[in-house]
């Protein structure tokens, strides 16, 4: 089975009629940080990410269910924009669509690309109607789809893939129009490729928002077992960073305790029952802290160092807002953690704090910045030189 290489890194995001993405195509890099006013779609670039990764594990149909179906998540605006709407000389207005309405998803990257496009079923007598087919689905190889490119396409219910002499399979195969080829299809026997995408977009990993309320998961004493991943509710908090200190990097992670809280230091204690317990030493203080006793951003603070510092990095780290709850004082240090995870996976970061961005700035030479605006009720990359000039892209046809 070809191999992902452990540098590959995704090169290219592209986005078709979600929510405000009426036509986004991305550079992405090894660290790429992505900011813009509240309102200019930073949160529908990361429920894109997440809906793409859903993919791959037969969730996207559910995932667009709880967003309230297909036709709730299409862009809500004009097929297309005419000169006049732009310089506001007259207002946009409905118009009859000529292509097919569809929702679509893709990203190329060192090794293959993958791309999928989402619409509504023909009518029917079925209750489940309202539940979007995979129109078409492809991963070719290289940096841009090319026909010469494909190593699996498929249309409809159809899949076809290439042989090892570069021609077309004789056979055909068949699969459920509401699942991805990426499950139904992800046969090394028969086209190594999408089992290599699919394994290669399953690794992607997210974190959202950890809770920090007195009832949190990451503020319980419970059993803990060796944790190199933490979960996405922050539970497993004190064995995910003792893992770390056992197995990861030790010194990465009292560097990270020192920068936010100098002085201070982590130890986790595990009882004769199994329980780990975390214990925060602060300068000062006759007995450490437990996780109960901790202030909303020590507590997320230590949430992301564990995340930051996973022994088992993801091929893709994507963050969302950080920095919520977190002192200002302690951004430089979250930007050094990110810095330092950016070296062992590739990190996408989703911001609004113009403070993170500065910080991240200053922590890395590497970082690549992206700033979304609204325009006409669509998101873009601000100041982007032209459509000529963004990254290479097409999209499969029907």
């Amino acid at each position: 089975m070809p191999a992902v290489s452990v540098d590959s890194v995704l090169t290219t995001l592209a986005v078709e009629n979600y929510r405000s993405l009426r036509d986004l195509v991305l550079p992405l890099s090894r660290l790429t940080v992505v900011t813009g006013a509240n309102g200019s779609g930073k949160s529908n670039l990361y429920r894109a990410l997440r809906l793409l990764a859903d993919t791959s594990r037969s969730g996207a149909v559910a995932a667009l269910a709880r967003e309230g179906g297909l036709p709730s998540t299409l862009w809500a605006g004009p097929e297309k924009v005419g000169r006049a709407v732009r310089d506001g000389r007259t207002p946009p207005q409905g118009t009859t669509r000529n292509k097919p309405v569809g929702l679509r998803l893709g990203f190329t990257g060192d090794d293959f690309g993958y791309a999928l496009d989402l619409g509504m079923p023909t009518p029917g007598e079925s209750a489940f109607n309202r539940d979007p087919e995979f129109k078409r689905e492809c991963v070719w190889s290289g940096s841009v789809l090319r026909d010469k490119a494909l190593l699996a396409d498929r249309a409809g219910p159809v899949v076809r893939t290439r042989e090892q002499s570069g021609a077309w399979g004789a056979e055909a195969y068949r699969i459920a129009p509401t699942d991805s080829m990426l499950t139904s299809f992800a046969d090394p026997r028969v086209s190594p490729e999408v089992l290599v995408v699919r394994e290669q977009i399953r690794s992607w990993r997210f974190y959202d928002h950890f809770r920090t309320d007195a009832e949190a998961p990451a503020r319980q004493v419970r059993v803990g077992t060796r944790t190199p991943v933490l979960d996405h509710d922050g539970a497993d908090l004190p064995a995910a960073l003792r893992t770390i200190e056992e197995i990861g990097d030790a010194d990465a992670l009292h560097t990270a305790i020192d920068n936010a809280f100098p002085g201070s230091r982590l130890s986790v204690r595990s009882g004769d029952d199994g329980r780990f317990e975390l214990e925060f030493h602060q300068h000062g203080l006759l007995r450490p802290l437990s996780a109960a006793e901790l202030s909303d951003g020590t507590l997320r603070y230590l949430l992301w160092v564990a995340a930051l510092l996973s022994p088992r990095p993801p091929q893709l780290l994507v963050l969302n807002e950080p920095e919520t709850s977190l002192h200002p004082s302690l951004l430089p240090a979250l930007a050094t953690l990110i810095a330092t995870a950016a070296e062992r996976t590739q990190v996408v970061v989703v911001t609004h704090a113009r403070d993170l961005v500065r910080a991240v700035e200053a922590s890395t030479d590497d970082a690549s910045l992206l700033e979304l605006e609204k325009e006409l009720g669509a998101t873009v990359l601000a100041d982007a030189p032209g459509i000529l000039d963004r990254p290479p892209w097409h999209w499969p046809k029907r």
